[in-house]
């Protein structure tokens, strides 16, 4: 497990959410004993806040969690969170360094349960980004069954929607009356022509058998024709550069 373990952890110095320093180590005492219910929804609210927040105490428990993953879906959706987490300002940046073999374990097991295509696959598939520091795409990455994305024309600064599901695939104006107005059909990237993280998210889903995910993917990484001016950009690139977190 490395050098960062649950036997070197100092509790007396990891806060939770509710400022306690003793509640989050009883609790993974309890569930790792039995699969106790309220202990693990307690553990959550201790350990991860939405926007992103992270305790102390959360980077604290993932050795612990991650022992646990491989028999629990519980223990594995909230390793999932913290890590989704991990890029935010949570003052554990030396506990996270420690934690790198936990970590690759961590994803190793994500990767082994995503070949099952289990019923938590996107969860585990974001989570598995996340491991890949790919905080961004972890946290906003949907099934592509009703997805939108805002972003501004690199060009012309126009503020234009991005669809990718069932309703479309597009690019357009969106007008708090009329609906989403002057659509331009995205340009999918083909898959030999995917690189970086976008080639491996497309890679993972079609070995998977995950085709509407894949599909989703070559959209998301792929063109679109801004409504306002008529110039062509790349949707990740854009989206990303405006809304990925600065890493420290």
């Amino acid at each position: 497990m490395g050098r960062f373990n649950a036997g070197v952890v100092n509790w007396a110095q990891m806060y939770d959410w509710h400022s306690d320093v003793d509640r989050v180590p009883e609790l993974l005492a309890l569930v790792e004993r039995e699969d106790d219910a309220e202990a693990w929804t307690e553990l959550g609210y201790r350990l991860v806040l939405e926007h992103d927040l992270l305790s102390p105490a959360g980077l604290a428990s993932l050795p612990r969690l991650v022992r646990l993953a491989e028999g629990s879906m519980q223990a594995r959706h909230l390793a999932g969170a913290i890590m989704e987490r991990a890029a935010s300002h949570h003052d554990g940046d030396e506990l996270l360094a420690d934690s790198a073999e936990v970590i690759a374990e961590f994803g190793a097991l994500l990767d082994r349960h995503l070949q099952t295509r289990p019923a938590d696959y996107l969860v585990t598939f974001r989570a598995l980004l996340a491991v890949r520091e790919q905080y961004h795409w972890a946290n906003v990455l949907g099934d592509f069954a009703d997805d939108f994305y805002e972003l501004s024309c690199p060009h012309c600064t126009v503020e234009v929607t991005i669809a990718i599901g069932g309703h479309g695939r597009y690019a357009a104006i969106r007008d708090w009356h009329l609906g989403d107005i002057e659509r331009r059909d995205l340009r999918p990237s083909p898959a030999e022509e995917l690189s970086g993280v976008g080639r491996w998210m497309y890679e993972i889903a079609v070995r998977d058998g995950k085709a509407v995910l894949a599909e989703g993917i070559s959209h998301l990484f792929g063109k679109a024709e801004c409504p306002g001016c008529g110039s062509v950009f790349t949707i990740a690139d854009e989206y990303g550069a405006a809304n990925c977190p600065v890493l420290r």
